[in-house]
């Protein structure tokens, strides 16, 4: 049966996926700038003699065929960048870029993607349809690698009627998997806010309008724009999480900066979220006598998982991986710029179980100690190849 020639491959190829993996790990690149990454990528298609084309400087998109190339398309995705932090952990194939670590798994993706590849090939003639593989640059930071790759027409020639990504997670346990239909994770916005007046001596409020105070005031504000705004049903965040101004004790500053992200699950909510943060924030400032700009940075969208996708991916994985190792994913306040392909192609995003409890294996996603038990990338490749191969969604 397919299933278990994709679970004896994926085994077969355990020990190279790991070699692939640490040496990406090793040697992690920031966002739009994985020259070393892709050329990885493009090295093991071309022994593979998958044709590929190069979009956004640095992502990879390839066509793998299989028997009746017409009959389904389907798309795998995976990121290939990393995070600007140092790592800390003790291992052999610890980040060589300072200040650069793999911080958010995507060397596993990477190298999922690539398992998947790998086995898909093999077995070319026992699956029917087309894969298109896209391994993704800057999915870190905005505008997103996924909006640019579609702005070159990843999505279209041919277009495929899903597309399927995954993301290790470090809370859940090997051999684990999650998925959920609907809304997963939360569109992110970026908040600048500069509060501005002449300025003044401390000891004489008086002569101009307090910066610090009104954006104190402000702070506690913008509170209300979610409190007092938002359906209570409906998950969404709004943090500021940087305050600066002043300089020393007896000056009141011309200028104090806010910055601040703001989080919906909601694309019509979300951008009315905006004209209240706006409208508030003015009206507010100029009311204590300052000025004020702002500027909200529109990022990635909410990720909406189709239902009826998710409900097949979820039946296939748990055919694939037993139904006692499926799980239902949480909502999550992080954002993902998957979102950008499921808001054009129904998209299912679920989570491939990384962490190991009696290991030590437990660090979460974007701090220095993050690492994964490797057994996730044989499972991961073998999963992403099973539901490459057998999900037939007809949008």
């Amino acid at each position: 049966m397919l299933k278990e020639k994709i679970k004896a491959l994926a085994a077969g190829y355990a020990s190279e996926l790991v070699e692939i993996r640490r040496h990406i790990h090793a040697n992690p690149e920031l966002s739009y700038k994985e020259f070393e990454t892709s050329a990885l990528v493009q090295k093991q298609l071309s022994a593979l003699e998958i044709p590929f084309e190069v979009k956004a400087k640095t992502g990879v998109i390839g066509l793998l065929k299989g028997k009746n190339p017409g009959k389904r398309i389907i798309a795998l995705r995976a990121d290939m960048d990393a995070l600007p932090i140092h790592e800390e952990n003790d291992i052999p194939y610890k980040s060589k870029n300072e200040g650069v670590m793999h911080a958010c798994g995507h060397d596993a993706h990477t190298t999922c993607l690539l398992g998947a590849t790998k086995i898909l090939h093999q077995l070319k003639d026992e699956w029917e349809g087309t894969i298109k593989l896209i391994f993704q640059p800057g999915e870190e930071k905005n505008p997103g690698g996924a909006s640019l790759l579609i702005k070159e027409g990843v999505l279209e020639n041919p277009r495929p009627s899903a597309i399927l990504g995954l993301h290790v997670h470090p809370q859940l346990e090997v051999g684990k998997y999650r998925f959920r239909g609907g809304k997963i994770m939360a569109s992110a916005d970026e908040i600048y806010i500069t509060i501005k007046s002449k300025g003044g001596h401390a000891a004489a409020p008086q002569q101009t309008a307090d910066t610090i105070l009104i954006a104190s005031q402000l702070v506690v504000a913008l509170q209300q724009v979610i409190s007092r705004n938002r359906n209570p049903f409906d998950p969404s965040v709004l943090s500021i999480t940087s305050f600066q101004g002043g300089y020393t004790t007896n000056v009141i500053p011309s200028e104090v900066k806010l910055m601040g992200t703001f989080r919906a699950m909601d694309e019509e909510w979300r951008f009315e979220a905006h004209d209240i943060i706006r409208k508030l924030s003015t009206e507010l400032v100029h009311s204590m006598g300052a000025e004020i700009d702002i500027t909200i940075d529109v990022g990635y969208p909410c990720v909406y998982n189709n239902e009826a996708l998710n409900e097949l991916a979820e039946l296939g994985a748990a055919e694939f991986a037993g139904t006692d190792n499926i799980e239902v994913s949480e909502l999550r306040m992080g954002a993902e710029d998957f979102g950008y392909y499921s808001q054009v192609i129904p998209g299912c995003f679920y989570r491939l179980g990384a962490g190991n409890t009696a290991k030590g294996i437990t660090s979460g996603v974007h701090t220095p100690t993050f690492n994964i038990d490797e057994k996730a990338l044989e499972l991961g490749a073998g999963m992403m190849a099973w539901l490459g191969a057998t999900v037939d969604f007809k949008s």
